[in-house]
């Protein structure tokens, strides 16, 4: 009898113990990100003052972004992208509203950057950076005086520019210069644009999404097509580049936090927002990245050389000529067939 008592005392413990040490589990918050994009210290510093773990996962392009969401292998959080993809989720029901009670630094965000199409009412996401896309170039070796997107087609550069890999922004380039808008769905215009950046493949030493910075900074190529942060961030390590934002106008583009609608813990992925969306992480998210910030007490905290920086501080009279991309719909097959046709080429 002693013997049976003994032996059920040690299976309760036994399960005490199991089910102990389930309660001390960490809850884990699973992001999506475009890769260096954050301080990763931030990450260690959410986790360790919330005693949670960050599942950490990383994109090149938004539409590869998009497929890793819609395949729900991971069931994301948080995800950071670009409007015209949130655009698209929202529309296709992937994407929660948002507790703005759990988020009160969004009282820090620029009016400038809220009630834009893509979430007019505010309502599903908060904005992270914004930027543009222009042309960063070697002072030494390129003439930039026609501020022009001709200068990537200057056969005197062949094989040393550099395109993006990336429908959207490549095509935005041509679409550009021929005096189209970059949403146009005219499939007569697409079809020009696909021809101009054919004319150009003998030309492009190499089609990526990262990378084009370095390369440019060690002077291995004339000429990029980049985003605004990557030419502040190579200039800041090479004197000879420069950064144009062409005449014909460009992109201007805002990137935000969103929750898409496989999270598992919106708490704490606002939570997580309303921790980036603080003066002090932005300030160091602004040092490691390079971005224009949305930010209005970090910006004022910028220091005189970033603030003196034109791909940086976007002049108002370039981005009065910029548009941001929109959500195609269906129309996006119009891209995606002409971009496979151009890579195939």
């Amino acid at each position: 009898m002693v013997k049976k008592i003994f032996l059920i005392v040690m299976v309760l413990l036994m399960l005490f113990t199991v089910a102990g040490c389930g309660s001390t589990e960490k809850e884990v918050l699973s992001i999506l990100n475009y890769d260096i994009y954050i301080d990763r210290d931030l990450l260690k510093e959410f986790e360790k003052e919330n005693n949670v773990k960050i599942k950490y996962d990383t994109y090149s392009t938004p539409e590869e972004m998009y497929i890793k969401a819609k395949a729900g292998a991971t069931s994301y959080d948080l995800i950071i992208s670009s409007e015209y993809m949130i655009e698209r989720m929202i529309n296709e029901g992937m994407v929660n509203k948002l507790n703005f009670d759990n988020i009160p630094n969004y009282k820090y965000i620029d009016e400038d950057f809220k009630n834009h199409p893509y979430d007019p009412n505010n309502e599903y996401s908060v904005p992270y950076f914004w930027g543009t896309l222009g042309i960063l170039y070697n002072k030494n070796t390129v003439d930039a005086s026609s501020e022009s997107w001709a200068m990537l087609w200057d056969e005197n550069h062949s094989q040393r520019i550099i395109m993006m890999d990336s429908q959207r922004d490549s095509f935005a380039a041509a679409l550009k210069l021929l005096g189209y808008s970059l949403n146009t769905v005219n499939e007569k215009e697409l079809d020009e644009a696909k021809e101009l950046l054919l004319q150009q493949k003998p030309l492009v030493m190499a089609y990526i999404t990262d990378g084009a910075p370095d390369i440019m900074v060690n002077e291995e190529a004339d000429m990029a097509l980049v985003w605004s942060g990557e030419a502040v961030s190579a200039m800041a390590e090479n004197e000879n580049l420069g950064f144009v934002i062409p005449k014909e106008g460009s992109n201007i583009w805002i990137d935000a936090m969103f929750i898409p609608s496989t999270s598992k813990n919106q708490p704490l992925a606002e939570k997580f927002i309303n921790f980036l969306c603080s003066t002090e992480a932005t300030l160091r998210n602004i040092n490691e990245v390079w971005y224009s910030t949305v930010h209005t007490e970090a910006m004022k905290q910028v220091d005189e050389e970033l603030l003196n920086n034109p791909a940086f501080n976007i002049p108002d009279e370039d981005i009065e000529k910029m548009e941001m991309f929109r959500d195609p719909k269906e129309f996006i097959d119009l891209y995606t067939e002409r971009w496979t046709e151009i890579a195939a080429q």
